[in-house]
């Protein structure tokens, strides 16, 4: 069986997704938005030791609600946790949202990276960007959308070159779609110390990292921490939404999130830092069957989303610009 990129190589190769974006370039921070046609199987791991979410306690398995209407990923450390009260109320407008009586409850999980650090004017004041970000990042969801310095790529940067929002997706011949929309955002380099190596240079399809050469060189045993010294917990934090047309329930889901975290460690080193918040959500529209035996069939959706996470890294920082405090990947390295 032919396993490949889908069409545009994004998240919304898996029928029934559209992604949004919204920036502020002045603040030099923004918002991403994970819209599904339909309420979507979720499921959400956490492996960061300093996350910012929202929701994600709704998503573990035996709770009520066993599906969403939305993932919001943001900028803005705590104050970017706005961004899914005004997607949720964007959503209800829509008639969107979990019926309870005569109200529907948009359910919107979401996570936040901490971008505050990076440059940009934060003086906001009483109104910090993120509601209205939302609104416009869902007013935006579409099948095609940026990445590199977009959504909640804006502000992100990669141990101390510029991150950004990165996509991939892969597609077999049986029609199951498996996809990863990242903003990468860690504390760990993303590559090989002193070279221009991607960690993930192995995975990549069709030259979607700049075409990437093989390290020359070992790396060093010793951990790569650029910012040593200005370490802080919660104080970057990289941000996973998996995608899939497949038949998961939500126990299958989570073990696919679990999975799709290895992919943080591909691209990612050193990866799920006390300084991190890394989150993986999982999303199923739940629309292809699963083959049997299914328990080989969510091992093989794990690892697809696990490759996923790892290329969308490595997508993130090759199409991110320089911005505020922080050189991008290309400026560093001379690639265009």
């Amino acid at each position: 069986m032919t396993i490949r990129p889908g069409p545009r190589n994004l998240l919304t190769d898996v029928p029934g997704f559209r992604v949004g974006n919204a920036e502020d370039g002045s603040a030099i921070t923004g918002v991403s938005v994970v819209l599904p046609d339909a309420p979507a199987v979720a499921a959400v791991d956490v492996r960061g030791g300093g996350p910012g979410t929202r929701e994600t306690d709704a998503l573990a398995p035996g709770r009520l609600v066993e599906r969403v209407d939305a993932v919001v990923l943001s900028g803005g450390s705590a104050f970017g946790l706005a961004a899914a009260d005004a997607a949720m109320v964007w959503l209800a407008e829509r008639g969107r949202g979990f019926q309870v009586g005569d109200f529907r409850v948009p359910i919107v999980p979401a996570a936040v990276l901490f971008d505050l650090a990076n440059g940009g004017d934060k003086a906001w004041g009483a109104e910090p960007p993120y509601a209205r970000l939302a609104r416009l990042a869902c007013d935006a969801a579409a099948l095609d959308f940026a990445l590199g310095n977009a959504g909640a790529g804006m502000g992100a940067k990669a141990g101390d070159i510029k991150g950004g929002l990165g996509s991939a997706s892969a597609v077999d011949d049986d029609g199951l779609a498996v996809a990863a929309l990242v903003a990468a955002n860690p504390v760990g380099s993303a590559t090989y110390p002193g070279q221009s190596t991607l960690w993930a240079w192995a995975l990549e399809q069709g030259g979607e990292m700049g075409g990437q050469a093989p390290p020359t060189a070992a790396a060093d045993l010793e951990p790569d921490f650029p910012f040593l010294r200005g370490l802080a917990a919660g104080g970057n934090t990289t941000l996973a939404v998996v995608a899939t047309n497949a038949d998961l329930g939500r126990g299958e889901a989570l073990r696919v999130a679990m999975m799709a975290q290895d992919g943080f460690a591909r691209a990612i080193r050193p990866a799920h830092t006390p300084f991190d918040g890394d989150t993986a959500f999982v999303l199923a529209s739940a629309t292809h069957a699963l083959a049997e035996p299914r328990a080989m069939a969510v091992a093989r959706i794990g690892a697809l989303a696990a490759d996923c996470v790892a290329r969308a890294i490595g997508r993130a920082i090759v199409l991110a610009e320089s911005a505020g405090a922080f050189t991008s990947w290309r400026e560093r390295f001379g690639k265009g």
